[in-house]
Order: C-alpha cells, then sequence, then structure tokens
C-alpha cells in the first residue's frame, strides 16, 4: 500500500512515456519545443513494464494512466498496454492523448486491452487551434476522436483549457459540441506548469468563469448521484442530464485532501505531486539490480512523506522546474 502521513493512499498511477510532444501548445512549452530525454535517460519498455506491476501486485495501484509529453510517440505502447493488462489483478487503464495519431492506434489500443482516452481538444476553431499549438492538426485530432469512440474507448473525455483572449468565448460551444458527439467534457484550470514559466493567477480563466460562460446556455445542477471522492473534477448535469460537464479547479478549488494519485516520469523518477520539487529515483535502483521488494519500499518511502498539499494557494509558491512535458499529466 502507497500511504502518506496523511492517510491517503495512491491506488491511480500515472506513468509518462515521453516527455516529447508533437505539439507546441503555448500553455506548455515555446514554439522551438524543449531539450528532450535522452534515450538512454529513458525508461526502456520493460523497466516500464516492471514498476507498473511492482505498484499493481505489491503496492495496491489499481487504475494506471499513460501520459506524456504524448504517449502516442512512444514507439512500445500497445505492447506495454497489452502486457500490463495481463497482470494480475488487472488494472483499469487509460491514456491521455493529444489525439494526433489515435485514428491510426485506437482499435489496437483496445485490442491491447486500454479501456478509455482522454484527449486534448481546446478549440473548436481550426485557426485558433493553430494558435494555440502552433500546428495545423485540428482535423487529425476530431479524427482520433472520432476513431476512439468507434473502437469503445469510453467514455470518451475531452480535456479543454480556456485561455484568455484566444478561446475564452468557447465554453458554450464546446459543451455543445461535445453533447452532440457523445463525449464527455472537462474544463481544466490553467496551472502552473508550463516551461516558460509565464503563468500568473492574475491571466487565469477560473472555474467561475467557466460555469458563468456555461449558464448563458445551458442549465447547471451539481450531480448527486455519487460523492466526488478523489476525481479532480466537480460535475454537473446538463439542463436536468443524462449529459454532464467537469470542471477542475485545481487552482481556486484544490483537492489535494483526497488525491489518491503516484506518478512515474519518463526516467524513473516517482512525483507524489504535480507541482512538487522534490522527485525519488526508482530507475537508479532498477538498474544497479535492486529487487522488487527494494523497489517496493523505496517507492512507499516516497510517498509516506508527500506534504499535505500541492501550495498553491500560498503566495510563496514555487513552480516545480520541470514542465508539464516532462512530469506527465
Amino acid at each position: 500500500m502507497l500511504i502518506d502521513t496523511y492517510g491517503r493512499v495512491a491506488t491511480d498511477l500515472r506513468v509518462s512515456l515521453t516527455d516529447r510532444c508533437n505539439l507546441r501548445c503555448t500553455y506548455c512549452m515555446p514554439e522551438e519545443g524543449l531539450q528532450w530525454l535522452a534515450k538512454p535517460d529513458l525508461l526502456t519498455d520493460d523497466e516500464i513494464v516492471r514498476l507498473i506491476r511492482i505498484a499493481v501486485t505489491a503496492l495496491g495501484v489499481t487504475e494506471v494512466r499513460f501520459t506524456g509529453g504524448e504517449p502516442l510517440l512512444r514507439p512500445g505502447l500497445v505492447d506495454i498496454v497489452r502486457r500490463c493488462a495481463e497482470l494480475s489483478p488487472r488494472p483499469r487503464m487509460s491514456l491521455t492523448t493529444n489525439g494526433i495519431g489515435l485514428a491510426r492506434t485506437a482499435e489496437a489500443l483496445r485490442a491491447a486491452g486500454l479501456d478509455r482516452v482522454n484527449v486534448s481538444l481546446d478549440t473548436l476553431r481550426p485557426e485558433v487551434f493553430r494558435t494555440l499549438t502552433r500546428r495545423n492538426r485540428h482535423q487529425d485530432v476530431l479524427a482520433g476522436l472520432a476513431a476512439a469512440r468507434a473502437a469503445g474507448l469510453a467514455p470518451v473525455k475531452v480535456n479543454t483549457v480556456l485561455m484568455p483572449g484566444t478561446n475564452d468565448d468557447e465554453a458554450p460551444e464546446l459543451l455543445a459540441w461535445a453533447i452532440e458527439n457523445r463525449y464527455e467534457l472537462r474544463f481544466i484550470e490553467q496551472m502552473p506548469l508550463d516551461a516558460q514559466h509565464g503563468w500568473t493567477r492574475e491571466g487565469m480563466i477560473t472555474a467561475g468563469d467557466i460555469l458563468a460562460s456555461l449558464r448563458t446556455r445551458f442549465r447547471l445542477t451539481p450531480e448527486e448521484r455519487q460523492a466526488r471522492g478523489s476525481a479532480p473534477a466537480e460535475r454537473w448535469l446538463v439542463d436536468g442530464g443524462p449529459a454532464r460537464v467537469g470542471v477542475i479547479a485545481s487552482v481556486t478549488r484544490p483537492f489535494c485532501q483526497a488525491c489518491d494519485r503516484t506518478r512515474l516520469t519518463a526516467d524513473g523518477q516517482v512525483r507524489t505531486c504535480l507541482f512538487a520539487r522534490e522527485e525519488s529515483d526508482l530507475r537508479g535502483a532498477l538498474r544497479s539490480g535492486a529487487t522488487d521488494e527494494e523497489i517496493a519500499r523505496l517507492w512507499r518511502r516516497a510517498m509516506w512523506g508527500k506534504k499535505a498539499g500541492s501550495g498553491l494557494d500560498d503566495p510563496s509558491f514555487l513552480q516545480p522546474d520541470r514542465p508539464m512535458s516532462a512530469i506527465g499529466g
């Protein structure tokens, strides 16, 4: 079990497969990209599967989310999913992706054992997509979403970040589109994880702003069917349901007290929080011949030291050195 001093138990593992990405979203990285991890620094496919096996069989992890960078850029992705689906107990597995390449891989991922996907899409307007991502791939993302739905990777969730002066007027339009296409839309407050360290609290579209915009067109009522628990999204029924929308207010309404996540970077570091400034090295232990029991002990020790919260509500908050693309979502 991965338990911390506040009694929280981590059952959800986020695994970054690469720090590379084929988009250059303005709120994530500069146009020229970043200095990517060298191949020898990355965990191998076998190392990733071994760490997931330890997490599932010895540490109580029941959910595995594959992230990046962009995880579809990992050549061995389908085989990693297949091997993890063969574990006992079998974890539920999902993928967070920008959707580029998903049209080609959705069926194979589903056949390998992937349960569902989260696809990032911030706009319905191709010209705004080009501005936000610095790439002309809007149609590829839409095709990937449709392929995921057709393959049965359900529910297909769409993650959207609204940026002031760029796409902050699109919330009602995006929700209407998501309902029409049977996607579950989740708005996410922009978080201080950009490589440029340009985030400011004053320039952020808040959960309150998003809900106010949605209510100009829809009637929203809090979903009461199930407790929020450790889920990051607060959910609302749209016009009485069954359609619903989620808002992840990581900055203005943090949910640290119920967090159940542990994170593994593409170079084998355990992170207890997206915003942690400390990491614990598992790659070194793996490559020096540590046993499964020794690795599990290192992981437990890392999680025991997890802080009470992200610190986002503290004026002295310092942004992590690693950007989101290197941490994993």
